[in-house]
């Protein structure tokens, strides 16, 4: 059994007793993450302590899981941490073109647990892709004045894209420097034939050259639902190469991924994988970037990159 501690850099809860867009339309035709039915349940603290038992979890960030009302759902996992201690924090939905955004910025900044904020960018010409309507959100002018507003409250941004986006992510990075940008899910490499792999791997180069970007990889089996240590062994020794493990965490994307592995063959994978490495740059990928990503621990602040001279 891994013999580390693991702050899960991305996993999800769920009250189903509230409204979850996402999970309460028409099941099929299925989407890309495949038959969301076992998901259309509560996903609660304890069934999520259940999923992780016999590892060293030491911490967790939540992350949106795209409720109706994102003031309750941050307010609900406020309450959650509040009663366990986990998740250690987490990161809030907003969508930040929406007029009015900068007050529901405001009001989530000051809930203890907030460390950032989500607000998923995700554009592809096939519907069973694409979660945005269209694929210049990230550089419309009304998002961009509520992304400029984040580093102002402390607030990192998760960033969700494909990889024909990353160009797109590296120009934002570019453009605000001073925000802290976790890229989620490794940049999604929805396609795995090779030449569909190098354009990702060149996408992901490119966004690694700002210094104010971190990543994580995770939800691997959202888009290779019979993954195995083998399948998944490139696209993280891949990311891990690019950014380094100083700035790579890695995360369960659970209950999602519990589609396609339990919790434990997932982390087995990934201590598999990353065995051949140092001790330190293990113990960074399972917990430390996270815990200094998004400030995690007793005496740790949110992570603040060091600015370009």
């Amino acid at each position: 059994m891994l013999d580390f501690d693991i702050v899960d850099a991305h996993h999800h809860l769920c009250d189903y007793s509230r409204p979850y867009p996402w999970l309460q339309g028409p099941a099929e035709p299925f989407r890309y993450h495949g038959d969301d039915r076992p998901l259309r349940r509560n996903y609660l603290i304890e069934d999520y302590l259940d999923d992780a038992r016999g590892l060293r979890l030491a911490g967790s960030v939540h992350i949106e899981n795209g409720a109706a009302d994102a003031i309750w759902e941050a307010d609900w996992i406020q309450d959650v941490h509040d009663n366990s201690g986990l998740p250690s924090v987490q990161v809030a939905k907003a969508s930040l073109a929406e007029a009015g955004v900068i007050p529901r910025l405001e009001r989530l900044a000051a809930i203890p647990s907030v460390r950032g904020i989500r607000d998923i960018l995700n554009w592809h010409p096939d519907p069973r892709y694409t979660h945005t309507s269209r694929p210049d959100l990230i550089t419309d002018t009304q998002w961009l004045k509520g992304f400029s507003c984040l580093s102002a409250l402390g607030l990192s941004f998760d960033l969700q894209v494909f990889p024909a986006q990353l160009d797109q992510a590296a120009q934002l990075a570019a453009n605000h420097p001073d925000t802290t940008i976790i890229l989620d899910h490794a940049g999604m490499p929805i396609h795995r034939d090779p030449a569909s792999l190098r354009d990702w791997k060149a996408g992901m180069k490119h966004l690694a050259k700002q210094p104010n970007v971190v990543t994580k990889i995770s939800a691997l089996g959202t888009n290779d639902h019979s993954w195995t240590t083998a399948s998944i062994r490139p696209i993280v020794l891949d990311t891990i190469d690019v950014f380094g493990p100083h700035r790579t965490m890695f995360g369960s994307n659970f209950p999602v991924d519990s589609l396609y592995s339990s919790f434990t063959a997932l982390y087995a994978a990934f201590d598999e994988i990353t065995s051949a490495m140092s001790d330190d740059e293990r113990r960074h990928l399972f917990a430390e970037t996270a815990r200094k990503t998004y400030g995690i621990g007793p005496s740790a602040a949110p992570h603040k990159h060091e600015k370009r001279q």
